[in-house]
Protein backbone atom coordinates (compact mmCIF):
# COMPACT_ATOMS: atom_id res chain seq x y z
CA UNK A 1 0.00 0.00 0.00
CA UNK A 2 1.36 3.39 -0.95
CA UNK A 3 1.70 6.03 1.74
CA UNK A 4 -1.20 8.47 1.67
CA UNK A 5 -0.02 12.01 0.95
CA UNK A 6 -1.50 14.93 2.90
CA UNK A 7 -1.80 18.12 0.88
CA UNK A 8 -1.22 21.35 2.81
CA UNK A 9 -2.19 24.57 1.06
CA UNK A 10 -1.34 28.15 1.96
CA UNK A 11 -4.09 29.53 2.48
CA UNK A 12 -32.62 10.75 12.67
CA UNK A 13 -34.83 8.63 14.54
CA UNK A 14 -33.72 5.10 15.43
CA UNK A 15 -35.69 1.92 15.92
CA UNK A 16 -34.86 0.32 19.28
CA UNK A 17 -35.30 -3.34 18.47
CA UNK A 18 -32.60 -6.00 18.06
CA UNK A 19 -31.47 -6.55 14.50
CA UNK A 20 -33.73 -3.87 13.06
CA UNK A 21 -32.83 -1.19 10.56
CA UNK A 22 -34.92 1.86 9.76
CA UNK A 23 -34.24 3.24 6.30
CA UNK A 24 -35.31 6.75 5.36
CA UNK A 25 -34.85 8.23 1.89
CA UNK A 26 -34.78 11.98 2.40
CA UNK A 27 -37.97 12.14 4.49
CA UNK A 28 -39.31 10.04 7.40
CA UNK A 29 -40.88 6.73 6.40
CA UNK A 30 -42.33 3.74 8.22
CA UNK A 31 -39.84 1.38 9.84
CA UNK A 32 -39.01 -1.87 8.08
CA UNK A 33 -37.04 -5.01 8.87
CA UNK A 34 -36.01 -5.55 5.24
CA UNK A 35 -32.68 -4.60 3.69
CA UNK A 36 -32.25 -1.12 2.30
CA UNK A 37 -33.22 -0.63 -1.33
CA UNK A 38 -31.74 2.49 -2.87
CA UNK A 39 -33.04 3.93 -6.12
CA UNK A 40 -30.88 6.51 -7.82
CA UNK A 41 -30.98 8.06 -11.26
CA UNK A 42 -27.66 7.73 -13.09
CA UNK A 43 -26.51 11.07 -14.58
CA UNK A 44 -23.81 11.39 -17.18
CA UNK A 45 -20.42 11.82 -15.48
CA UNK A 46 -18.93 15.25 -15.97
CA UNK A 47 -15.47 13.77 -16.46
CA UNK A 48 -12.06 14.40 -14.99
CA UNK A 49 -10.95 16.38 -13.13
CA UNK A 50 -13.59 16.63 -10.43
CA UNK A 51 -12.54 19.47 -8.15
CA UNK A 52 -14.86 21.36 -5.74
CA UNK A 53 -15.04 25.14 -5.96
CA UNK A 54 -13.83 25.42 -2.35
CA UNK A 55 -10.91 23.34 -1.08
CA UNK A 56 -9.98 22.72 2.56
CA UNK A 57 -6.57 24.01 3.68
CA UNK A 58 -5.48 20.45 4.57
CA UNK A 59 -6.52 17.46 2.50
CA UNK A 60 -5.68 13.77 2.35
CA UNK A 61 -5.63 11.64 -0.79
CA UNK A 62 -6.80 8.02 -0.66
CA UNK A 63 -5.54 5.63 -3.32
CA UNK A 64 -5.23 1.87 -3.73
CA UNK A 65 -2.81 -0.36 -5.62
CA UNK A 66 -5.24 -0.96 -8.51
CA UNK A 67 -3.90 1.18 -11.40
CA UNK A 68 -7.41 1.57 -12.85
CA UNK A 69 -8.95 2.86 -9.63
CA UNK A 70 -9.87 6.50 -9.03
CA UNK A 71 -8.41 8.52 -6.17
CA UNK A 72 -10.32 10.58 -3.62
CA UNK A 73 -8.97 13.70 -1.89
CA UNK A 74 -11.01 14.96 1.06
CA UNK A 75 -10.74 17.84 3.51
CA UNK A 76 -9.23 17.14 6.94
CA UNK A 77 -10.74 18.86 10.01
CA UNK A 78 -8.39 20.93 12.14
CA UNK A 79 -6.57 18.86 14.74
CA UNK A 80 -7.17 15.51 13.05
CA UNK A 81 -4.35 13.11 12.15
CA UNK A 82 -4.21 11.06 8.94
CA UNK A 83 -2.42 8.05 7.48
CA UNK A 84 -2.73 5.06 5.20
CA UNK A 85 -5.03 2.11 5.86
CA UNK A 86 -6.27 -0.92 3.93
CA UNK A 87 -8.37 0.36 1.06
CA UNK A 88 -7.39 4.02 1.35
CA UNK A 89 -6.88 6.39 4.28
CA UNK A 90 -7.81 6.63 7.95
CA UNK A 91 -8.21 9.79 10.03
CA UNK A 92 -8.35 10.18 13.82
CA UNK A 93 -10.04 13.05 15.63
CA UNK A 94 -10.67 14.08 19.25
CA UNK A 95 -13.17 12.46 21.63
CA UNK A 96 -13.30 9.11 19.83
CA UNK A 97 -14.10 10.51 16.39
CA UNK A 98 -12.57 8.75 13.39
CA UNK A 99 -13.05 8.46 9.64
CA UNK A 100 -12.01 6.35 6.68
CA UNK A 101 -11.77 7.07 2.97
CA UNK A 102 -11.95 3.86 0.95
CA UNK A 103 -11.91 2.96 -2.73
CA UNK A 104 -13.19 -0.48 -3.70
CA UNK A 105 -14.24 -2.29 -6.86
CA UNK A 106 -18.01 -2.85 -6.95
CA UNK A 107 -20.92 -3.76 -9.20
CA UNK A 108 -21.39 -1.66 -12.33
CA UNK A 109 -24.97 -0.98 -11.12
CA UNK A 110 -24.91 1.98 -8.69
CA UNK A 111 -28.15 0.95 -6.96
CA UNK A 112 -26.76 -2.51 -6.23
CA UNK A 113 -23.46 -1.10 -4.97
CA UNK A 114 -25.23 1.36 -2.65
CA UNK A 115 -27.57 -1.32 -1.25
CA UNK A 116 -24.65 -3.66 -0.51
CA UNK A 117 -22.80 -0.85 1.27
CA UNK A 118 -25.76 -0.12 3.54
CA UNK A 119 -26.34 -3.82 4.24
CA UNK A 120 -22.68 -4.29 5.20
CA UNK A 121 -22.76 -1.17 7.38
CA UNK A 122 -25.64 -2.44 9.51
CA UNK A 123 -24.95 -6.19 9.37
CA UNK A 124 -23.23 -6.60 12.76
CA UNK A 125 -25.29 -4.12 14.80
CA UNK A 126 -28.12 -4.91 17.21
CA UNK A 127 -30.09 -1.88 16.05
CA UNK A 128 -29.57 0.80 13.46
CA UNK A 129 -31.12 3.72 11.64
CA UNK A 130 -30.28 4.70 8.08
CA UNK A 131 -31.28 7.91 6.33
CA UNK A 132 -30.47 8.21 2.64
CA UNK A 133 -30.07 11.61 0.97
CA UNK A 134 -28.87 12.63 -2.50
CA UNK A 135 -25.08 12.70 -2.76
CA UNK A 136 -24.21 12.97 -6.45
CA UNK A 137 -20.80 14.45 -7.20
CA UNK A 138 -19.50 15.78 -10.53
CA UNK A 139 -22.18 13.84 -12.38
CA UNK A 140 -21.38 10.55 -10.65
CA UNK A 141 -24.22 8.81 -8.76
CA UNK A 142 -23.93 9.15 -5.00
CA UNK A 143 -25.70 8.98 -1.66
CA UNK A 144 -25.28 10.58 1.75
CA UNK A 145 -25.92 7.95 4.42
CA UNK A 146 -26.38 8.88 8.08
CA UNK A 147 -27.85 7.52 11.28
CA UNK A 148 -27.15 5.61 14.48
CA UNK A 149 -25.73 2.15 15.14
CA UNK A 150 -26.26 0.15 18.34
CA UNK A 151 -23.03 -1.47 19.50
CA UNK A 152 -24.03 -3.13 22.80
CA UNK A 153 -26.06 -6.31 23.19
CA UNK A 154 -28.96 -4.36 24.66
CA UNK A 155 -28.62 -1.44 22.24
CA UNK A 156 -27.79 1.08 24.96
CA UNK A 157 -24.35 2.00 23.55
CA UNK A 158 -24.67 3.78 20.23
CA UNK A 159 -22.50 5.59 17.73
CA UNK A 160 -23.55 8.18 15.19
CA UNK A 161 -22.20 8.08 11.66
CA UNK A 162 -22.30 9.88 8.34
CA UNK A 163 -21.01 8.65 4.99
CA UNK A 164 -20.74 9.95 1.44
CA UNK A 165 -20.62 7.19 -1.17
CA UNK A 166 -19.98 7.86 -4.86
CA UNK A 167 -20.04 5.35 -7.74
CA UNK A 168 -17.25 6.01 -10.25
CA UNK A 169 -16.62 4.05 -13.49
CA UNK A 170 -12.92 3.84 -14.33
CA UNK A 171 -10.75 1.66 -16.54
CA UNK A 172 -13.62 -0.56 -17.65
CA UNK A 173 -14.66 -1.31 -14.05
CA UNK A 174 -16.69 0.46 -11.36
CA UNK A 175 -15.52 1.67 -7.97
CA UNK A 176 -17.20 2.93 -4.82
CA UNK A 177 -15.54 5.83 -3.04
CA UNK A 178 -16.79 5.88 0.56
CA UNK A 179 -16.03 8.62 3.09
CA UNK A 180 -17.23 7.35 6.48
CA UNK A 181 -17.21 9.29 9.78
CA UNK A 182 -18.13 7.84 13.20
CA UNK A 183 -18.21 8.96 16.84
CA UNK A 184 -19.94 8.06 20.10
CA UNK A 185 -23.46 9.49 19.99
CA UNK A 186 -23.61 13.11 21.11
CA UNK A 187 -19.91 13.82 20.62
CA UNK A 188 -19.31 17.61 20.44
CA UNK A 189 -17.98 18.73 17.09
CA UNK A 190 -19.16 15.67 15.18
CA UNK A 191 -21.52 17.55 12.86
CA UNK A 192 -18.87 20.07 11.82
CA UNK A 193 -16.25 17.39 11.23
CA UNK A 194 -18.65 15.18 9.28
CA UNK A 195 -19.74 18.11 7.13
CA UNK A 196 -16.15 18.81 6.10
CA UNK A 197 -15.19 15.19 5.51
CA UNK A 198 -18.30 14.19 3.56
CA UNK A 199 -18.59 17.43 1.61
CA UNK A 200 -17.75 17.62 -2.08
CA UNK A 201 -14.29 16.17 -2.66
CA UNK A 202 -11.78 15.72 -5.47
CA UNK A 203 -11.95 12.63 -7.68
CA UNK A 204 -8.97 11.75 -9.85
CA UNK A 205 -8.98 9.24 -12.70
CA UNK A 206 -5.89 7.44 -14.05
Amino acid sequence: MNRIPAVLLAAGVWLAAPGCTRVEQGVPTAGTDTSAVVTTAVPEPAGNPCVPEELAPVRVQAEIADPAAPTATVGVPEGWSMGSSPGGARLEGPDGMWATVTVSKVSSDPDEAFAIYVDDLTADTVLSSVSLLPGELCGYPGQTVLGVLGTADDGTATVQYEARIVHVPSGGAAYLIAVYVEAPSGTPGFDAAATMLTGDFEIGLP
